[in-house]
């Protein structure tokens, strides 16, 4: 899990806090290093869908992760805001390491 880790680092932007545990994002709004005269934050959630099903006949499970942001991103730019974090859940049956680290590759 010390690979996810690194890959989940990779993405911070200067607004995103350190959090021990990791249970939840925290992300200063002003130090992002842009101005905003009314902010609101806009934030989405979405699923790949039977999307899976090619990835595990297929055996690729990264572009599912990078589905994944794009559906996130889409929601939130449709409204004109401007992607500033993006909130993760990855649930499975069975703890497999190697796809959680693709998943999340393709995540970051």
């Amino acid at each position: 899990m010390r690979r996810v880790g690194q890959l989940v680092q990779s993405t911070t932007t200067p607004g995103v806090m350190p959090l021990p545990g990791g249970f939840a994002g925290l992300y200063r709004l002003f130090q992002s290093g842009k101005t905003y005269r009314d902010p609101v934050l806009v934030s989405g959630t979405d699923g790949v869908g039977t999307k899976i099903k090619v990835a595990q006949l297929c055996d690729q499970f990264e572009t599912i992760g990078i589905d994944l942001v794009a559906m996130c991103v889409n929601d939130c730019l449709c409204t004109g805001a401007l992607p500033l974090f993006f909130l993760d859940y990855v649930a499975m049956g069975s703890d497999d390491p190697i796809l959680t680290e693709s998943l999340v590759s393709g995540i970051a």
